[in-house]
């Protein structure tokens, strides 16, 4: 096994990473349909915890009291920052929600960086995420965008608080102790939204979607991060939103505009270039990951 996985090139296994993310999202939108934003993060949050917690076995006494505070607070932000995604999938294509959330490391990766030319990247994604929204067509969803922008603010929080646990913690027990707390978070509204709507069927999805994100995802990171540099791979990562695009044209059948084409190529553009601009003072653990930080977190370093 380990020697197949050792004969694919390092982009090839980030590549699938991308695709295992959004594949997982786009298969999230008939969840959403059955048993509402709130009830599929909550599955698929628990689900993906149980499965790191049996993987990762963290042992509870290797947690400080100093500690607690962010835990639960990545945790909360974790929980929070999906059903805002999950939501915002409810309403508007899957490219523009992952573009709208983009904005979450883009900001933090400009506030950052120290540099009032970083603070070009995020202005860029934004002109593209104007394109996408296409708001002089008058078919705007607020609510839908509202809520993307809801994920980004809970994606930058995160990138913040994970630096933190990722420092702490090695390899995916940072992810076993907090997502735990994620859907925790998700169960206060996702329990007595899916009341009653829960079926075998919409079990085994969650389940199967949750092994794509976070499970096989980070997996996929994990293997890929030994083999390249944390450079290498966010500014390939940044591609991610071309991703969302091209698996909601396949699988949910939306399809994009040519200023939405160009809106896009746009907000990808500014992801590599925040990503190629990054820098950290010395590496840290990625959650879930060998000791290199996310691409988000490199970016935002």
């Amino acid at each position: 096994m380990r020697a197949g996985v050792g004969r694919v090139p390092p982009w090839g296994l980030a590549v699938t990473a991308m695709f295992s993310v959004q594949l997982g999202s786009a298969l999230s939108v008939g969840l959403v349909d059955e048993i509402g934003p709130a009830g599929t993060a909550w599955l698929r949050l628990s689900f993906g915890a149980v499965v790191l917690v049996l993987l990762a076995r963290p042992p509870l006494r290797s947690v400080r009291r100093a500690d607690l505070p962010t835990l639960l607070g990545l945790g909360v932000a974790t929980g929070g920052m999906t059903i805002a995604f999950l939501a915002a999938l409810e309403r508007i294509p899957l490219g523009t929600a992952v573009a709208i959330e983009f904005l979450g490391p883009l900001g933090v990766a400009a506030l950052r960086s120290g540099s009032r030319r970083a603070l070009a990247w995020p202005g860029l994604a934004l002109v593209g995420v104007v394109l996408l929204t296409e708001p002089w067509t008058g078919r705007v969803d607020a609510v839908g965008i509202a809520a993307a922008a809801a994920a980004a603010v809970g994606w930058a929080v995160y990138i913040v608080l994970t630096r933190r646990i990722g420092d702490r913690f090695s390899g995916i027990r940072g992810l076993a102790f907090t997502i735990p707390v994620a859907a925790v978070t998700a169960a206060l509204v996702g329990v007595p939204q899916s009341a009653g709507r829960m079926t075998v069927g919409v079990l085994l999805v969650a389940a199967g979607v949750a092994l794509l994100v976070p499970v096989l995802t980070f997996a996929l990171e994990m293997l890929a991060l030994r083999r390249m540099t944390a450079t290498a791979f966010g500014t390939l990562m940044a591609v991610e939103p071309a991703f969302a695009v091209l698996l909601g044209l396949l699988v949910l059948h939306q399809r994009p505009s040519p200023a939405q084409a160009v809106g896009i190529a746009m907000v990808v553009a500014a992801g590599a270039a925040a990503q190629r601009g990054g820098r950290r003072d010395r590496p840290g653990p990625r959650p879930g990951g060998p000791g290199t930080p996310t691409p988000a977190q490199e970016a935002a370093c």
